[in-house]
């Protein structure tokens, strides 16, 4: 009788090279459109720290902070805090349950309102990581459910209402550009995220974000690393012809403790 973890993954091996390739022809079709469209140019930095807490060999349990912000006008832009416990399966896969609390402030660094909405994210994904030589892949799918704090006339009221659920796949690459023995100390990692929005609700904005983001990762010790790196943060608002094109500049602490 086959494993568990093997009967879980089998069907989302089988459609995975199929979702590669509807994704690639999403963001080509959304590009040849691409000069029709309202644009709105933001600059922002975010400030990120990551821990990773290994359970066994088996469990481990991710949580972070980031702060975002606009840059000229400094502006609070966003404030993320998220927690994932991962369980290795099989065959360098690995699944992922957690939840995110967001809070949003205006979009907009010149808006008068400091009204900053809590969002809830329960999520659920899987992660493969693939090795050839130095060079390491991995592919991480997420599906996330969207909650938003309930607001009238600008004012917070009470409770959470469902907006809708969001896909996300994003491909990654690490290589190792100086190493010291048989250890890694400055690594680029490029890495590429498409969003998906999925609901009743999304009616223009089907395609929701790109991510783009080249860094520099430098390892301190086995446990500590520091990374700064750019992102070009690409998305699509709800009216379908506007959008915001976000360079973003990004200082990450990654810490992990056995």
């Amino acid at each position: 009788m086959k494993h568990l973890e093997i009967l879980l993954l089998e069907p989302f091996l089988k459609i995975k090279n199929h979702l590669k390739v509807a994704l690639v022809l999403s963001v080509l079709l959304f590009q040849n459109s691409y000069g029709q469209k309202k644009i709105q140019h933001q600059k922002l930095i975010w400030y990120g720290y990551y821990n990773t807490l290994q359970l066994n060999p088996n469990w481990r349990l991710h949580s972070e902070i980031q702060e975002r912000h606009f840059i000229n006008p400094v502006a609070q832009h966003q404030l993320v805090f998220r927690a994932n416990i991962e369980r290795r399966l099989v065959n360098n896969w690995s699944t992922l349950i957690g939840m995110t609390l967001f809070l949003q402030s205006p979009q907009d660094p010149n808006s008068a309102s400091n009204l900053m909405v809590p969002e809830l994210r329960p999520s659920v994904g899987f992660v493969n990581f693939e090795g050839f030589g130095l060079l390491k892949m991995n592919h991480k799918y997420q599906l996330e459910a969207r909650f938003f704090h309930n607001q009238v006339d600008g004012e917070l009221t009470s409770g959470y209402a469902f907006s809708n659920f969001r896909f996300r796949y994003q491909l990654g690459f690490d290589y190792p550009l100086l190493r010291v023995g048989e250890s890694d100390k400055i690594i680029l990692k490029i890495k590429d995220e498409v969003m998906l929005n999925i609901g009743n609700q999304i009616l223009k904005n089907t395609f929701d974000q790109n991510r783009i983001y080249l860094g520099l990762n430098y390892v301190v010790t086995p446990n500590l690393a520091f990374e700064v790196g750019y992102m070009n943060w690409f998305q699509q608002q709800k009216s379908g012809t506007d959008y915001y094109d976000r360079n973003i500049i990004r200082f990450s602490i990654f810490h992990f403790i056995s």
